[in-house]
């Protein structure tokens, strides 16, 4: 063996870790860009989310990505509403149903309003990436935000069976929301290390964007804490705006 140069081994390591000095953020073992062993079940595909995200974004632009957006969109679908059967669980009654209906289809709203600017954002920081990887990835952000609402869901049962105040759920369930965004746009950093593009801002500039837009979907689809005399409001509200109208009511 030639001393002067490389292992394959570390060869392998270093190119791996190459794509995210280049995005700007360190060098992680779970954004390892390897294919699926064999064929992946919905298993897989939670353990990929979970332990080893860049085998998923592989896989997202090889020849197996509509079975993985399958896979996603069930997962997607069954955790939002789970966790959305605990938020109604405060108030009961309709809001059982209710609850989970809106908040499944509020997110796959979110999903599709946001896409478009996605897309754009990425090919501006200099992404060369196709349509069905950005819809993929970002699948696979909200997959990853409803698993982690899973995990906090015990949490929240608790605490909506302990309490009345539609006020301090409203502000746990949004503090579980935040920090399952937090860990779900890990995924856009590791898209643009897979195809080696800096992060020069705009994915930044968009996940503000997806905040306000999935906020803002909270108040269209109003009541989702809580209950209220109609099933959907019938008035337009700014969401800061309902909020303080929620606090001033609560406060009385």
């Amino acid at each position: 063996m030639d001393p002067d140069k490389p292992s394959s081994s570390l060869l392998s390591q270093e190119e791996t870790a190459r794509p995210f000095a280049q995005a700007g953020a360190r060098p992680d073992p779970a954004f390892q860009f390897e294919p699926f062993p064999g064929n992946p079940g919905i298993g897989t595909v939670v353990e990929a989310l979970l332990k080893k995200p860049g085998s998923l974004l592989h896989e997202l632009s090889g020849p197996r990505r509509n079975g993985i957006l399958l896979r996603l969109l069930v997962i997607t679908t069954f955790c939002a509403l789970i966790y959305g059967l605990v938020v109604g669980s405060l108030s009961g009654g309709t809001q059982l149903w209710a609850a989970p209906v809106k908040i499944t289809l509020g997110l796959f709203f979110s999903v599709l309003i946001c896409l478009p600017s996605l897309y754009i954002f990425l090919c501006l920081s200099g992404a060369d990436l196709r349509f069905g990887q950005v819809c993929g990835t970002l699948l696979g952000l909200v997959s990853l935000m409803a698993l982690l609402l899973i995990g906090f869901a015990p949490v929240a049962w608790i605490f909506s069976q302990s309490t009345h105040s539609v006020v301090l759920m409203g502000a746990l369930h949004l503090i579980f929301w935040i920090i399952a965004l937090w860990f779900g746009a890990r995924l856009l950093w590791g898209l643009l290390a897979y195809c080696k593009s800096p992060d020069s801002g705009q994915v930044k500039v968009w996940v503000i964007l997806f905040v306000l837009v999935s906020l803002q979907m909270t108040t269209v689809l109003r009541p989702l804490v809580g209950t209220a005399d109609t099933l959907l409001p019938t008035e337009k509200k700014f969401f800061l705006a309902h909020w303080i109208s929620v606090m001033e009511q609560s406060g009385r």
